[in-house]
């Protein structure tokens, strides 16, 4: 642990020049008298490390001193991908080892290279999770990340939407996929050949069951989703509505439905004298279209489905006699 910080503390110098005490005891997090005895040893092991006094002071490295002890870990190997991604990262309890990652390759990269990999952290970011949510709470994520890692089988208790609710489940878990700030883990399940997927924050409770599982050779993650998404879009939209959307309505689609929503009212909208457009939309059932269209107000009128018009109807007949009494 001393040895992974002393390097950690090297490299901080490296990467960044002079630093006092106190802001490397913060990136290291340490008190400041670790802080100075690690700077002893550095020195004593022949590191050109010195300080300076006085309020612009602090410990540097000599001028034209790199380190060459730059090599990567299996585990910071692993979330060389990540580095991009703190959040996700931090979630899968991989937050330190990013860090420690970031400073090898800063470390390794000449000056110019340096600069650039700089330059782009500053003007990009991602931001996974949705707007007007933080993503889930995941309480069984590490031990899901750990299992993935391990090839170990775990034992589930999860949540679904269908009857019986509350299941239990042995699984294998073969990928993990983030998703709008969701974890979603791809899995088989009871011994079973075929991938499905369930949402972390569905998991219940979880136990490791310390048995292995053999990875199959042929599965892909990537591959595996793409499918997964095409499926899911195919059975989200299992009816059609006629609707007809005023112009402030159309101005407002990006906002209120979906893009296969936007995509039919595009392609088999026609407009009529007023500028209102009719198209033929997908739904994904009655009581969905129901919430969807309730969104735009009176700028869009449900011809068909008749039982679809009939709801809203009696919505609107309802908050009309609600606001009625009330005024």
């Amino acid at each position: 642990m001393r040895a992974s910080r002393l390097l950690s503390a090297l490299l901080l110098l490296q990467n960044h020049g002079r630093m006092s005490a106190r802001t490397l005891a913060e990136a290291l997090d340490v008190s400041v008298r670790t802080v100075y005895r690690d700077m002893t040893a550095l020195h004593a092991a022949g590191v050109p490390v010195y300080a300076e006094g006085g309020p612009a002071g602090g410990y540097q490295l000599v001028n034209g001193f790199r380190t060459r002890l730059t090599g990567l870990t299996e585990d910071e190997a692993r979330v060389l991908f990540l580095t991009g991604l703190p959040g996700p990262a931090a979630e899968l309890g991989l937050g330190a080892l990013v860090s420690a990652t970031e400073l090898k390759l800063a470390a390794a990269l000449p000056p110019s290279l340096l600069d650039s990999a700089n330059l782009v952290r500053s003007r990009f970011h991602l931001d996974a999770p949705g707007w007007y949510t933080h993503g889930d709470a995941n309480p069984h994520l590490g031990l899901v990340a750990d299992a993935l890692w391990q090839q170990r089988r775990i034992r589930v208790s999860y949540r679904r939407w269908q009857e019986p609710t509350d299941v239990c489940r042995t699984l294998d878990p073969l990928g993990l996929v983030l998703k709008a700030g969701i974890w979603y883990l791809v899995a088989t399940a009871d011994g079973g050949n075929s991938p499905r997927t369930y949402k972390v924050n569905q998991i219940l409770g979880l136990e490791l069951t310390g048995e292995r599982f053999e990875r199959p050779s042929a599965f892909d993650l990537r591959e595996y989703w793409t499918g997964y998404l095409n499926d899911y879009r195919k059975r989200l939209h299992q009816g059609e509505a006629v609707v007809r959307f005023s112009p402030k309505a159309l101005e407002r689609l990006s906002d209120l439905v979906s893009a296969e929503v936007r995509a039919a009212v595009e392609s088999t909208g026609t407009a009529d004298a007023t500028g209102w457009v009719t198209a033929t939309v997908p739904i994904e059932s009655l009581i969905h279209a129901e919430g969807q269209f309730l969104r735009f107000g009176a700028e869009v009128e449900v011809l068909r489905p008749a039982r679809l018009r009939s709801m809203l109807t009696a919505t609107a007949r309802g908050l009309a006699d609600m606001y009625a009494t009330k005024s």
